[in-house]
């Protein structure tokens, strides 16, 4: 069985920066991709970043303007996605989601198989 664990979401001024995790607990798995995605009220899903099994391969929705960056730490089964200059838009439910097959081109545009329950993340202004 494979889960995944968000954590570092809360509240943070417009500006302020966070960092979110995700912890990956499997018994096997292989190697796998990440993505990270969010969700605001009203509104569908969105393509955050995703990242490959290396980690060299790291991919970004359009509307972040280079303020978040994705990587990972294959020895902790751990990911990141630190958020800095943060705007009241980018509030929002954010999870992030592992898939064995697909590589992490394929997040923004595919169902990545296993998900996490997500983290809040709400930014005021």
């Amino acid at each position: 069985q494979v889960q995944l664990v968000e954590s570092g979401g809360g509240l943070v001024q417009a500006g302020g920066s966070l960092r979110l995790s995700c912890t990956v607990s499997r018994r096997t798995f292989g190697n796998y991709a990440l993505a990270w995605y969010r969700q605001a009220p009203g509104k569908e899903r969105e393509f955050v970043a995703s990242i490959s099994w290396s980690g060299k391969l790291t991919y970004y929705g359009d509307s972040l303007e280079g303020r978040f960056i994705i990587s990972r730490d294959n020895g902790k089964d751990t990911g990141y996605l630190q958020m800095d200059s943060l705007k009241p838009e980018d509030t929002a439910v954010y999870r992030c989601a592992a898939d064995p097959v697909r590589g992490a081109y394929y997040a923004s545009t595919t169902e990545f198989e296993y998900w996490g329950q997500g983290t809040q993340v709400t930014v005021s202004s």
